[in-house]
């Protein structure tokens, strides 16, 4: 279920920081945010206006304008993860 419309004070500051992360990544589709987080992509791109300086949310919405990757429907089938194996650094246990 989507909620709208977003607020953001829902969010704890980790929840917030990961929304901003995973809406960066290019191999993060917004159904995986939604699915994550119950906001769809309009909340997306609203709660990025939000927390983003205004040239960095300009940066953002150029690089994931028309992006294939951050649509499920659009993406190729080879695509079969949200991520690159290297992506994610090793943690110490």
């Amino acid at each position: 279920m989507i909620k709208q419309p977003l607020f953001t004070a829902q969010f704890t500051d980790d929840e917030r920081s990961r929304i901003i992360e995973m809406a960066w990544e290019d191999r993060t589709p917004f159904e995986a945010i939604a699915h994550q987080f119950g906001v769809n992509e309009s909340a997306v791109i609203q709660f990025m206006r939000k927390n983003l300086k205004r040239s960095s949310f300009n940066l953002w919405r150029s690089r994931v304008s028309g992006r294939n990757t951050k649509h499920l429907k659009l993406r190729s089938s080879s695509v079969n993860r949200a991520y690159c194996s290297t992506q994610y650094k090793m943690r110490n246990k």
